[in-house]
């Protein structure tokens, strides 16, 4: 349990104080209510988060969101903003899979169109889209990508070499699914050779393909403005950069381990190396950092061509040429934005941009609801489109969560549930499973998460987000 004397600040907000580690600048802060609280105090996520606090240039508080757990330094579920140009910059505090995010499509077909054909589609779909680690992704990856283009360029490149996309899929896509400034010189030749081969691949852990229906509208006007319905069925896609955006942190980590002395800079804990974003190492950081982010909406936008593809060979070409993306949002990245009247770089690990009604960012037809969000849950429960709200801003650096978050190691969960039961378990909640592997399947398990509900709901409560609509699963495919 943490010793760190937390503090509560309001129902949903906890604070950490300067002091409670040595070096803190800025104080910690958590959201969450009381019963959340006493689930994130079993492992070390509290301590990460008040070390985050020490980070040179830091400003107003390290954050942590409802689905805050242990992760690689930075807790998963952390944000932090430090000043620019001399505060630091930590590949700890984006993580090893850059830009992991969620793209939700949706289709122009209600659940009881589907029918039937539920279990065909989402074996097709298992059967087009590359799923597990690298090896196969190797395989099966899309061919005849020019790798330099996508690292520049993102998905664009892929719609200009390739036809994959289209314009409007990038409109509803974050940034338009490009960091500007990348150039893959600032990449290893061991990242461009992991990546090689893995877009279009989901990958392994916790990244899932989920069919879905649409069980419950509570925003009309915003469920409108993103063209969903009651009934509807939905795809949402959970991947990131795979091997090239691992390598990318990887090769950055062990850089800035080695310069902390030369910048003067001392870290309770050395997974938080960094370095100044306007020193050599935090450049071209953030240059290879933008490589990866490209490379991995590209990878959800082929990803997303493979199942337009696998819907049209079981639903036919009109309803695969009716899918239309709501939007795609990265959840580990760290962006230069303006805030509180300053530039800062916004480290988000684990957390969702959340931008508020009117917000320039947006695309046009979002500006009067806000920005799409998306909080997955897990196999056996709902997920959550939301809409960011102006709490957010001022709260949490235009932040909220990004999921249920873990509650479960994925050891501890493989000892409390057996695949093969889970599998039946699903199936017998109408839930068609597909995955390689009863012991990855274990690790996602429903035990495994925090309760998506009371999670969204002290969003809501907190002021960071809106609930638009309930998202059931019907199918999940898994690496």
């Amino acid at each position: 349990m943490s010793e760190l004397g937390v503090q509560r600040i309001d129902d949903e907000l906890w604070e950490i104080p300067v002091g409670a580690v040595p070096g803190m600048r800025v104080p910690a802060r958590v959201f969450a209510d009381a019963e959340l609280l006493g689930a994130i105090e079993r492992d070390r996520s509290l301590e990460q988060l008040a070390n985050v606090a020490t980070l040179p240039g830091i400003v107003e508080a390290s954050l942590a969101m409802p689905d805050i757990h242990q992760g690689y330094g930075f807790p998963v579920g952390g944000v932090a903003a430090t000043e620019a140009p001399d505060g630091v910059v930590s590949p700890g505090g984006v993580g090893y899979d850059i830009n992991c995010g969620v793209r939700l499509l949706a289709m122009p077909i209600s659940f009881d169109d589907l029918g039937e054909r539920r279990e065909r589609l989402v074996h097709e779909i298992s059967r087009s889209v590359p799923v597990g680690t690298g090896g196969k992704g190797a395989r099966d990856g899309l061919r005849g990508v020019d790798l330099d283009h996508v690292l520049r360029e993102g998905p664009r490149a892929l719609l200009d070499d390739l036809g994959i996309g289209s314009e409007e899929d990038l409109h509803f896509t974050e940034s338009g699914g490009r960091l500007e400034g990348a150039d893959p010189a600032a990449v290893s030749a061991r990242a461009l050779d992991r990546g090689a081969g893995q877009i279009g691949t989901l990958g392994s852990g916790n990244h899932f393909l989920e069919l879905q229906r649409v069980d419950l509208v509570l925003d009309g006007a915003a469920a409108d403005a993103f063209g969903l319905r009651e009934g509807q069925v939905t795809v949402l896609i959970h991947s990131g950069s795979r091997g090239f955006g691992h390598q990318v942190c990887t090769d950055y980590v062990k850089r800035m381990d080695a310069v902390l002395g030369r910048y003067g800079i001392e870290l309770p804990d050395r997974q938080l190396s960094c370095a100044p974003m306007s020193s050599p190492e935090g450049v071209e950081y953030l240059v290879a950092m933008a490589c990866a982010a490209n490379f991995a909406w590209a990878n959800r936008a082929a990803i997303a061509d493979r199942v337009r593809a696998a819907i049209r060979n079981v639903l036919g070409p009109s309803v695969a040429r009716g899918t239309r993306q709501v939007y795609d949002v990265t959840h580990n990245v760290a962006k230069l934005e303006r805030h509180h009247g300053r530039s800062v770089c916004v480290h988000r690990k684990g957390a969702t941009r959340a931008f508020p009604p009117g917000h320039a960012e947006l695309p046009p037809e979002y500006r009067e609801v806000g920005q799409p969000v998306f909080i997955p849950g897990s196999m056996g429960t709902a997920s959550f489109v939301l809409a960011g709200r102006q709490g957010s801003m001022e709260r949490s650096f235009g932040t909220t969560c990004h999921g249920a978050g873990r509650q479960l190691s994925r050891t501890a969960a493989r000892k409390l549930v057996e695949g093969g039961e889970l599998r039946r378990r699903l199936e017998e909640q109408g839930v068609a499973v597909r995955a390689p592997s009863a012991r990855g399947l274990a690790e996602e398990a429903p035990e495994a998460y925090k309760d998506v509900e009371r999670v969204v709901a002290i969003v809501e409560r907190a002021g960071l987000a809106a609930r638009v609509a309930r998202l059931r699963p019907i199918g999940v495919v898994k690496g």
